[in-house]
């Protein structure tokens, strides 16, 4: 049976051209089965959240709150998880008697009248969006279901149980922190941040290249967290002055561990920890799963079927330069050849690949490491990164002599590779002879193929994002991200953008004269490579990502 609010709020839908019979049927639906009605309206795709809140907010005159910007997380020591989600509520702010509670339904009684009964407290209705709220109770569900046997740790023991920094043994802050690195890859998460403040500490989860809000613990608990994480890594839990990194392999179960590179740093107020996943499963790729097109895909293999040249991938942090070097390893790593590897340090271990982590401190570094390698009998060197003169002239010279090399450059476009080593005082000769392909790269988030959305734009729009001609006869259709269960924030993984460039007889003559990035950009296109925009349009044409997310990466 409908409400008097569910005929109204029928009525005011059926204004936006929304069917009334359907709307009818899937509300009395959810009512006759106990779920959620505003759930089940969205995930029918009748409509979507936003449109959904504001309709109801009209009806009862409620403004919609962004849960997202909520300054704190919400106050799981009023309701906990379970009470929460059983009547999808989330706790915002208590203020003496009065607690704030976020609903997508208001006019929910029962669930007032039970955090009303559960608190003692005084309930003030606050409309939030469903797919934002659907998201929150996930996320405090993730942290409050681990049990004890998924944290790592053993009911009836305290092994593994370590002293904080005032000498007591504090089980509670052991279960908190791996609590916290189980989420992270249940979510998928590349980095986990423990900032703390003047008055106040947070830790954020890194997802597909964004930062999010994971937790914030009293900032009376930062020492405690500290402590824990330089004890599992293995540092100086008494260095508070100075920067350190270490290492933490995390057992997941009997089978699965996954290991996390440790990176301490002094702040105003008090260390700054963060912690990045290295996960060989995330970083051993096939070639198929880069995102590159069939013919960057041939530009990618040619180059490594030579016997010598370098190739150099190009982006910056977190662009995906060390995935598409592991996946090139992997396909030389055939049991026929000598490859070794300089790395800062190494991420994911690989049989039958030589690895060395250069070390700076004792005064070997790249160029050490490069200059040890040549007396090796190499056939493929793979260097992680070229950050000075002595390293770029010693890896290009390599190149020429007999010598597969890979490596990366933090520059932002294929062409920009040629000018910063022409900066570092690499002649152009040996540019021109030594490189044969270079690749620029990003990644963008991928839409979940779930709840992605068409969307309709104007030509004029598609003009102004960079589309040509053809790209805007090719577009049939484009997509937004919405938001649901599986995704929450309407984004579910990365896909790779690429920007090749082969260095060819035309651009290695405009290397050798030492011409612009325009003429090398021009040259390349005219060979039918498209830019890095032009590679995002083309995901974007696709259904990969959307507009504002091919934006943020290849404007950097």
């Amino acid at each position: 049976m409908l409400s008097p609010f569910h005929q109204r709020l029928i009525d005011h839908l059926a204004t936006l051209g929304i069917d009334k019979a359907v709307l009818a049927e899937t509300i009395d639906d959810a009512v006759m089965t106990h779920t959620p009605w505003t759930a089940r309206l969205i995930g029918a795709r009748l409509l979507d959240a936003k449109t959904l809140a504001m309709a109801i907010g009209q009806l009862l005159s409620m403004a919609v709150y962004d849960v997202d910007k909520l300054p704190h997380a919400p106050l799981t020591d009023i309701i906990d998880d379970k009470l929460m989600a059983r009547y999808r509520v989330l706790p915002l702010a208590k203020d003496g008697t009065m607690l704030q509670l976020g609903m997508s339904d208001p006019t929910d009684t029962d669930a007032i009248n039970a955090i009303r009964f559960h608190t003692h407290l005084h309930i003030t209705a606050v409309l939030v969006e469903e797919d934002k709220l659907s998201r929150w109770l996930d996320k405090l569900a993730i942290g409050a279901d681990a049990s004890f046997g998924e944290l790592g740790i053993d009911e009836h023991s305290t092994d593994g149980i370590d002293s904080t920094d005032d000498g007591v043994l504090d089980e509670p802050m052991v279960r908190f922190v791996n609590k916290l690195l189980i989420d992270a890859v249940r979510l998928g998460a590349s980095d986990i941040h423990f900032e703390p403040y003047e008055h106040s500490y947070r830790i954020r989860y890194r997802i597909d290249g964004v930062m999010s809000l994971a937790n914030t613990p009293p900032k009376s608990h930062a020492n405690k967290i500290a402590t824990r994480l330089k004890v599992m890594a293995k540092l100086d839990i008494a260095e508070r002055r100075k920067p350190q990194d270490g290492r933490i392999k995390f057992r997941l179960s009997d089978h699965q561990s996954v290991d996390f590179r440790v990176s301490t740093l002094p702040t105003l107020f008090g260390e700054k920890i963060v912690l990045r996943m290295l996960d060989s499963a995330q970083t051993l790729i096939g070639l198929d799963a880069l995102g590159m097109t069939d013919k960057q895909k041939q530009h990618f293999v040619d180059a490594l079927a030579k016997p010598q040249g370098m190739i150099l991938i190009t982006g910056p942090t977190g662009s995906g330069k060390t995935i598409s070097l592991y996946t090139a390893l992997g396909l030389l790593n055939r049991g026929d050849n000598n490859i070794l590897t300089a790395e800062d340090p190494v991420e994911i271990n690989l049989d039958g690949i030589n690895q060395v982590n250069i070390n700076p401190k004792a005064g070997f570094d790249f160029a050490d490491v490069l200059a040890a390698f040549l007396r090796q009998d190499p056939d493929v060197i793979m260097i992680g990164e070229i950050r000075d003169s002595a390293t770029a002239e010693i890896a290009v010279k390599s190149a020429q002599t007999g010598h597969l090399v890979l490596s990366t450059l933090h520059t932002n476009s294929s062409s920009a590779t040629i000018t910063r080593l022409h900066s570092m005082g690499v002649p152009s000769f040996h540019l021109a002879s030594g490189i044969s392909l270079i690749i620029a790269q990003r990644l963008a988030r991928r839409l979940c193929d779930d709840c992605k959305r068409p969307i309709t734009m104007p030509t004029s729009a598609l003009i102004e994002a960079g589309f040509g001609d053809s790209d805007i006869a090719n577009t049939t259709v484009l997509y937004e991200p919405v938001g649901c269960h599986r995704c929450r924030d309407g984004y579910r993984g990365r896909v790779g953008i690429f920007e090749m460039m082969p260095i060819s007889p035309t651009i290695r003559k405009l290397i050798l004269e030492q011409a612009d990035s325009s003429a090398i950009d021009d040259a390349n296109a005219q060979a039918g490579n498209p830019s890095l925009r032009q590679a995002g349009i083309a995901k974007v044409i696709a259904g990969l990502t959307d507009l504002s997310e091919m934006h943020r990466v290849t404007s950097q």
